[in-house]
């Protein structure tokens, strides 16, 4: 993704009764470049991110081709546990989604629980500069308080 793109924006939301919800334009016309397709992610407890399918594919074929090439080399012996957490975790963490009409998403069941906000409760939903996030209020701003006395060393030291 090119940094023209960077996605960003604060924005309050419902999910509606049938667990749907509308992605503002500002978010959602960035991330759905070429298509409506995209990923869903499990990111942390009370968050999603929501992900643009080419950029998630190839992100996630490069580490994954990764791991393979390391177990055909032997360089994973005595690790059996921790690739199979990998593919576990590989299994449940992403899913396919579209987003319909007006920006709208439909958060699939799994999900739901993962983001822990019943039908009629709100979210946040923040851009994250590659990605979308959705969250559980309490969560972002639990989030925000532990993470917003590291930015200015952040952007120093990315921007450096």
């Amino acid at each position: 993704m090119a940094s023209a793109d960077f996605i960003l924006g604060e924005f309050n939301r419902k999910i509606d009764e049938r667990f749907r919800l509308s992605i503002p334009t500002e978010l959602a016309d960035p991330l759905c470049e070429n298509s409506t397709d995209l990923i869903l992610v499990k990111e942390r407890p009370g968050c999603l991110s929501l992900w643009n399918s080419t950029h998630w594919k190839a992100k996630l074929d490069a580490g994954v081709n990764l791991v393979k090439a390391k177990i055909d080399a032997g360089r994973l012996e005595g690790r059996t546990a921790d690739v199979q957490m990998l593919g576990r975790l590989l299994s449940t963490r992403h899913r396919n989604v579209q987003l319909a009409a007006k920006g709208r998403l439909l958060i699939p069941e799994g999900f739901r629980e993962f983001l822990g906000v019943e039908a009629g409760g709100e979210v946040l939903i923040v851009g994250a500069a590659i990605c979308v996030e959705i969250w559980r209020t309490d969560a972002w701003l639990a989030n925000l308080e532990q993470q917003m006395p590291e930015f200015g060393g952040l952007l120093d030291t990315l921007s450096s």
